[in-house]
């Protein structure tokens, strides 16, 4: 149930930007700087393989998929700021116009910290929120060595090739509907995803599947999902902390708990998924 680890560790903050049209290199630079590095870091020795996250995004486009959202993770060390972490959805042309538009997630960094990494995505539009698929689908990994560039998109191909199988899954989940006690138990494993480990879990597990909007009221799986996702993600939940005193749940602010979470709950879904059907 639970995600494999990252190829690459974010720290607790990062920022992000995501557009409703394909971003411009203007507006992929002011968010995430290290995309557009023009050398690795000092740090790298010679075997190391440099090739500039901005000649990988060049052949992804002419591939066409499109990049709609870029973060970069923060940095204490100002010298590390255009070398650091960043990560790039992108969708290909022939989806973007769907519901629920899958998406490719690229990671990298230019001072060692990460090799390559494309996992697929799902970006629902009813609340912006960007699922991340969790390992039933591929986790493709590319090190600093070697022909990168193919590599990369070789891999951003055989993810494309997955965007049906993941189509499928969602459909399969919107067509199963949970009881009340089914939804009780989907929402109890989500809060353990989320406060694992933790001596006081200051919501009640029901709070996750209570909707934000009317169009979420639905009762299957998919909608089920989303709505526990999205509170997640976001936080704002109401509760009582250890000492009983009135506390908000916290969004979630770093880029490697997002992406672990959102693998961890995509994983809980299918296991829903298989067991009802």
């Amino acid at each position: 149930m639970y995600p494999s680890r990252l190829a690459s560790r974010f720290g607790a903050g990062f920022r992000s930007f995501r557009q409703d049209r394909p971003m411009t290199d203007d507006e992929l630079r002011q968010v995430a700087p290290s995309i557009f590095a023009d050398a690795a870091h000092e740090s790298r020795s010679a075997k190391y393989a440099y090739i500039p996250t901005s000649d990988i995004l060049a052949g992804l486009r002419a591939e066409g998929f499109q990049p709609f959202m870029a973060a970069q993770a923060r940095v204490r060390d100002d010298a590390h700021r255009d070398f650091t972490k960043n990560m790039i959805r992108l969708r290909h042309a022939n989806h973007i116009n769907e519901k629920a538009a899958n998406e490719i997630i690229l990671l990298n960094s230019h001072n060692g910290a990460s090799s390559y990494q494309m996992l697929a995505g799902v970006f629902r539009f009813a609340c912006a929120n960007g699922m991340i698929c969790g390992d039933t689908f591929h986790d493709i990994r590319v090190p600093h060595k070697g022909n990168i560039k193919d590599q990369v998109l070789d891999g951003a191909n055989v993810i494309l090739e997955s965007f049906d199988l993941i189509t499928q899954s969602r459909e399969r989940m919107e067509s199963l509907t949970l009881s009340t006690e089914e939804r009780q138990a989907f929402a109890d494993a989500a809060l353990q995803l989320r406060y694992d480990n933790a001596d006081h879990v200051p919501i009640q597990a029901e709070q996750l599947i209570r909707p934000r909007r009317q169009a979420d009221t639905g009762r299957d799986l998919w909608t089920t999902f989303n709505v526990a996702q999205e509170n997640i993600m976001r936080g704002g939940l109401h509760g009582r902390n250890a000492k009983n005193r009135p506390t908000s749940t916290r969004a979630i602010s770093g880029l490697d708990q997002n992406t672990a979470l959102n693998r961890a709950l995509w994983t809980l879904t299918e296991r829903m998924a298989e067991l009802k059907s």
